[in-house]
């Protein structure tokens, strides 16, 4: 197998025309919720004690917590089915998720410092699936991205409490695709005679990928108690300040096909450019309507046009970027817990978000689309200083199908995650 000399815009010509990231496909790229208490209430979080998960969600209500030290740990298991109608089934079909907390209340502060997956998933199509076009090369999609997160909240009276956080985020892609001349054509790339082109950089680790990208964003969060069974509540996430992600010198490769024949190969360096996390302003309320239930809402508003309104990667000097277009999101969350006794609490919830991306942009190794979430759980305490948590959510099958360029696709995504969580008071 030669070495190619040039590929003129041809690498990202490929990357464009087959990824547009792969990213939980819950609302957006954001869980529908964080911690398993917030999960089975349909993810409304915002003016109730949601335990080191508030990290995540509004870090006032960490102030609404006991006094003392607690340690929480959580594993979030996604089971997304993903499936293009006659042509393909993701093997993507399960992802793992750790999460750990640890807080103290002194008085009216209270601080911390956790670690949180903010999302990740992926999408696999065989070797002989008809995205491989024959070359046997493996299709597939991965991304992660977490948080470690200092946050501070202060019970400034017995009805209002302040809080924000510090965190250190990072983001890791792993990508393998196939395009043929026609694909790389329209992006303006030129294949030189090759039928096809296969492009990776990926590794074999769930925890890590090739391309990588690190930063920093914050969160401020306030609730406020209107009345003896009625908190408000309100927080701001800012949008991500991430380097480009980017692979070793030699981290990505690239290879051309003639028909099923390699003819050709070369390694470079792989760049993301600017890739963020968007904005997200949320308010919510908790309403203790009895002394056992407790009914809570959340409204959130996600700047998605912000930060996917391009997808732009460089391949050894060479950039090209494709248009996402992505609309903002409203998400809406209901839950409701009933304290069955002590020790058993019971949850049930609702979450929807629309679909944030235009069918003109939609791909397979991309389809976030899901937009209801049905969600229950429970927790319980197992001695008077630990307490279990286990939380599920269903999203029921969504259907779209991207506009004819060159053809139409009809992608089918429906999805099963669970959460199980441990706090420890101490």
């Amino acid at each position: 197998m030669q070495t190619i000399p040039a590929l003129r815009a041809t690498p990202l010509a490929i990357a464009l025309s087959c990824i547009a990231f792969s990213a939980h496909a819950t609302n957006g790229m954001n869980l529908e919720g964080y911690g398993p208490l917030a999960m089975s209430m349909g993810g409304a979080a915002m003016a109730y004690d949601s335990g080191m998960a508030a990290m995540m969600n509004n870090p006032a209500t960490l102030a609404l917590t006991v006094p003392g030290d607690q340690l929480a740990l959580a594993l979030h298991h996604l089971g997304p089915d993903v499936s293009v109608r006659g042509v393909a089934d993701s093997g993507g079909d399960s992802y793992y998720m750790p999460a750990i907390g640890w807080g103290r209340k002194e008085g009216p502060l209270t601080y911390g410092v956790g670690m949180f997956a903010q999302g990740g998933m992926g999408t696999e199509y065989g070797r002989d699936s008809m995205f491989s076009m024959g070359t046997g090369e493996n299709v597939r999609s991965e991304l992660g991205v977490g948080r470690v997160i200092f946050p501070v909240a202060y019970e400034v009276s017995p009805k209002l409490t302040v809080g924000a956080s510090l965190d250190f985020v990072w983001a890791m892609l792993d990508v393998g695709m196939v395009a043929s001349s026609d694909q790389v054509a329209a992006m303006g790339g030129n294949l030189g005679g090759a039928s096809a082109a296969y492009i990776s950089f990926s590794d074999s680790n769930d925890f890590t990928g090739k391309a990588k990208g690190y930063g920093y964003a914050g969160k401020l969060g306030l609730t406020y108690k209107v009345s003896p069974t009625l908190t408000l509540g309100a927080a701001y996430h800012s949008k991500t300040h991430l380097n480009d992600l980017k692979t070793s010198a030699d981290g990505a490769t690239m290879t051309l096909y003639d028909g099923t024949d390699p003819i050709g190969s070369m390694s470079g360096k792989m760049t993301v450019v600017d890739f963020q996390w968007p904005e997200t302003y949320a308010v919510g309320l908790a309403w203790q309507a009895t002394p056992k239930l407790m009914i809570a809402s959340d409204l959130r508003r996600v700047n998605w046009s912000d930060a996917m309104s391009k997808f732009t990667m460089s391949f050894n000097g060479t950039t090209l970027t494709m248009p996402q277009d992505w609309r903002d999101q409203t998400v809406y969350s209901l839950g409701a817990q009933y304290r069955v006794s002590d020790k058993l609490g019971v949850r049930v919830g609702v979450n929807y978000g629309k679909n944030p991306v235009p069918n003109t942009y939609l791909q397979p190794l991309f389809p976030a689309i899901v937009e209801w979430h049905y969600t229950a759980g429970f927790d319980y305490k197992v001695s008077d200083s630990g307490c279990v948590a286990f939380a599920l959510s269903y999203a029921p099958k969504v259907t779209e199908t991207t506009d004819p360029n060159p053809y139409s696709l009809t992608i089918t995504h429906s999805q099963v995650s669970a959460m199980a969580g441990y706090n420890h008071h101490f």
